[in-house]
């Protein structure tokens, strides 16, 4: 291999030096070229993208200022019907509670009405009751009394019908003691008479 010296060795780093320098150059060249081309295409997209939606805007602003009485209008609408319907509101609980209060004394009235028509008819349930029970009463002592009457009388004809109606006992005669010792020997063997 040959000696390089110094004047090489210096003329070859240069070159190193040059070749490196035209590529980066040339590497630059093609990011400048592909950044202006992609720069161009977006503002090709943002004119296309303007030229799209300024329509839009400009029919949207149209549209804006169109309905915008219109919506104050609503708007001022919305707000009177909500005052109207709070008037209601307010009316309508009035009527309520009017109502509320005359059904409440109704109920009241009727409640006591009842009460009193319920006092009355235990009233006279009660009386009704206690004339039927002195009456009962008064039935049982007049039906009772007789038929006690009767119940005694019955009694009393049964008892002379039964004392009438037996048989009498014997008599019995006095004896004398010989008469009685004979009598006695008779009741002791009574097999002995029915033999005799």
């Amino acid at each position: 291999m040959p000696k390089l010296d110094h004047d090489t060795l210096e003329l070859l780093l240069i070159a190193v030096t040059v070749i490196c320098i035209l590529t980066q150059t040339v590497l630059l060249s093609i990011v400048f070229a592909s950044v202006h081309k992609a720069i161009k295409a977006l503002t090709n997209q943002a004119d296309e993208f303007r030229a799209n939606a300024m329509p839009v805007i400009n029919n949207t602003r149209e549209f804006v200022q169109r309905i915008g009485p219109k919506v104050e209008q609503t708007a001022n609408n919305v707000a009177e019907m909500s005052q109207t319907l709070k008037k209601n509101a307010s009316e309508i609980s009035q009527t309520i509670k009017d109502g509320t209060t005359k059904v409440s004394a109704s109920a009241t009235e009727i409640a006591q009405r009842v009460n009193a028509q319920s006092t009355r008819v235990d009233s006279m349930v009660t009386g009704a009751l206690d004339a039927l029970d002195n009456a009962a009463g008064f039935v049982a002592q007049t039906v009772n009394k007789p038929v006690r009457q009767l119940s005694g009388l019955l009694a009393s004809v049964k008892a002379i019908v039964e004392v009438l109606g037996a048989p009498q006992p014997p008599r019995r005669t006095s004896r004398t003691p010989s008469q009685h010792s004979s009598h006695a020997v008779d009741e002791q063997d009574p097999q002995s008479e029915s033999v005799i």
